[in-house]
This record gives structure tokens, sequence and C-alpha cells, in this order.
């Protein structure tokens, strides 16, 4: 369904989301580091930058597949595909001298750190996981730091300790000023996370609400093209169903006896009509009318929700009549500019609600129009005329064998 997928996302987006969030950050800072310390012609001639890059698009891959079909991600494992893997194919053109790169090691402690901080992350909730949230963009940030003093130690021998790194006023300064701005980055996090999570439940919340006044097929239609629920002239195949006796049974019930009745008995008929391409659901007190693209697609359901509802119904001493017609009809949006329903008009809808009056307990029947279009019905071979209530002649129908 299109508003499923639209809150979910797509594989692609969940691959994309962890490669830029995370995946890339210290491929991107490696990168930089080793091209200023090469030279461009130098470095771009190598399998370095093609390598990292390969290895955390992998890496993404994964994690973000295993997010996007809502398995455990393992972040711990899966951060350490990037650099597992990039380590693996350097170690095979440079052998033991890859390890004596400093930035190499340091590519293997923060995905190890990283990934650790956000397995607690989502074991973690409420403020302990703002906390970790936040330590999380606090290590991350502190990639730049670590890649600058790496970058200062090879080119400045002088600054080859924490010490004398520090006692230079630029270094100190910018030790300060980036782990800072990582907590602020954390802190921004954390209150994006809060609004997006409560619009995800929101947005979870329309969703099913829409669902119950629309339907799913509706609902998916408006979300792709607003203009699907205006007003429009079809030929759609109508059926009704209501319980016999009901008024007289529900005398003497309570009112939660009565509702828990009928949502059972809607229950029944939703797992049925669900499986369908049914276009509208509607309940009104014990009657259900269902409208259909066509006729043979509403007297299968119709046959089947019939056979259901009334094993159902014998347990109240109850049964169910129902009748189905086709023709053309005015669907779409009705009502007020404030208040709208998305409901069916015309005489091809009343005439399937009087055809369904006049069934009997058990009974399906269907119109003229039904039995001509559609051939290969077993039906009663004698007709039925009812004269219905606003009909200047009587309806000729049949009934379902």
């Amino acid at each position: 369904m299109e508003i499923e997928k639209r809150l979910k996302g797509t594989r692609a987006g969940a691959i994309s989301q962890e490669l830029f969030t995370n995946s890339i950050h210290f491929p991107l800072a490696n990168i930089f580091l080793e091209l200023l310390l090469k030279g461009p012609l130098a470095y771009f001639r190598e399998p370095d930058p093609y390598t990292i890059i390969f290895s955390c698009c992998v890496q993404a891959m994964f994690i973000g597949t295993w997010k996007y079909h809502g398995k455990p991600s393992r972040r711990l494992l899966g951060n350490l595909i990037a650099p597992a893997l990039y380590t693996g194919i350097e170690f095979f053109f440079e052998g033991p001298i890859f390890f004596t790169g400093p930035n190499h090691v340091a590519f293997l402690g923060f995905a190890f750190t990283i990934g650790l901080l956000q397995e607690i992350e989502e074991r973690a909730s409420g403020k302990s996981h703002d906390v970790i949230t936040i330590f999380i963009h606090l290590v991350r940030t502190c990639i730049l730091l670590v890649m600058y003093g790496i970058f200062e130690a090879i080119t400045e021998p002088k600054y080859n300790s924490i010490g004398k790194f520090l006692s230079n006023d630029s270094h100190l300064f910018v030790a300060i000023v980036i782990p800072l701005l990582g907590v602020v980055l954390g802190m921004a996090n954390v209150t994006a996370n809060r609004y997006l999570s409560l619009l995800q439940y929101t947005a979870g919340q329309l969703k099913k609400y829409s669902e119950w006044l629309l339907g799913r097929q509706l609902l998916s239609a408006a979300i792709t093209d607003s203009e699907s629920l205006n007003l429009q002239r079809k030929r759609r195949t109508v059926f009704f169903m209501d319980i016999r006796g009901f008024t007289k049974w529900s005398e003497d019930k309570s009112p939660e006896t009565v509702v828990n009745m009928l949502n059972n008995y809607f229950e029944k008929a939703e797992q049925i009509w669900k499986i369908s391409d049914v276009i509208k659901v509607k309940h009104t007190a014990d009657e259900i009318m269902a409208v259909f693209p066509d006729e043979k697609s509403a007297l299968k359901i119709a046959m089947t929700i019939s056979h259901e509802i009334n094993n159902f119904l014998k347990q109240y001493g109850l049964s169910s009549g129902a009748g189905v017609h086709a023709g053309h009809l005015v669907e779409g949006l009705v009502g007020s500019r404030e208040v709208k329903v998305y409901d069916v008009i015309g005489d091809t809808v009343n005439t399937a609600k009087r055809i369904c009056d006049h069934a009997l307990g058990g009974e399906v029947l269907i119109s003229e129009e039904i039995h001509d279009k559609v051939k290969d019905i077993e039906v009663n071979p004698e007709p039925r005329f009812l004269q219905a209530k606003g009909k200047s002649k009587p309806l000729k129908v049949f009934s379902l064998q």
C-alpha cells in the first residue's frame, strides 16, 4: 500500500540514510587525510580511496537492509564490516605495513566504539537513550579531531604526542570546540528524533483512522492522486447484507452485548472481503454495504460472506439476508466544506438495498442485470418479482443456490 511505503520508506532510502548518517563519516575523513599527505595525483592512482568507499557502501547496504526489513540491526557487527573489508583488501596489497598507519588503526577503533554505543543505545530508553545518543555524536565529531591530530603529527613531528599537540593554542581551541559541537549536534539529534517519533506515531494513527473511514484501497488511491476522491460516475456492483430479526433480538440485551455481537459480525465479514478488490465498505447498525468494481468479484464474496455469517449468527438464533445489484452510480466525497465522507449515491445503491430487504434469512438475491451479465452462476431458475418501495415496476430477482 502506498501510504505504508511512504511511512516505512524504501530499502534504497534506508541504505542511503545509513550511509550518510554513519558509514561514510570516517572514510571521508580518511580520504581527505591521505589526499593531503600524498597529493591528488598519487593518491587517486592507488586502490585506497576506491577500496574504502566500496567498503563503507557495502556496510551501509547490510545495515540499511537489516533496518528496512525490521531485523536486528547488529550495530556492533555492522559497523565493523567496512573496516574489516577495507583492512582485508589493503592488507592484501600492502602487507603488515598497513597497520603502521595510525589512521588505519583509528578506523577500527572508531568503528568498534560507535558500534558498541549504538548497540547500547538500541537497548536503552528515556534519558539514558538520549545521553548515549549525545555521546555517540561526541565520539563521531572526534573523528575530525583525531584525524587532524594524526595529520599534524605526520607533517610536524614535534606534535607526535597528545601533550605536545595540546600545547599549541590553535590545537587546544580545536580540541575544545569540536567535542562541544558534537554535544550540540547530539542534543539537536535527540530533539529531532523526539519530533520524528511523534510525527511517525501521529501518522500511524491518522493512517488507521483514515483506513476505517475510506478503506485501504481508497486511501492508497487518494495518497497517489487526490482527485481520485472527487465525485465521478462509475459502473459498480453493490452488495448489501443485514441481520434478520436483529431489532427484536436486541430489545432485551444490554448495549455491551449487542455491540460485542456486531463487532464480531463485522469482523467475520472483514476477514472475507479484505482479500478481495472491494472499493468501499460501510457499516450502518447491523447492515453491511460493500461496493465492488465488477459483478464476478462481488458474487464470489457475497456467497462466501453469506455462508460464513449465517453460520456465525446461528448461535444467536439469527440469520442474514443479502442483495446484489449492478449499475451506474456516483461515488466520491460528499458533504459540507468542513465535514465530508466518501459515499456512493444513485438508484443502483437504492435498488441493491431494496433487494436485500426482501431476501430471506440465509438467502442472497441478485438483480436481473447481474443474472444476465454473469452466466456461470448457479441460481434458482424461477425468478421472483418484488414490489420494492419507490419503484414503479416490480424488480425481477434470482436467488443464489
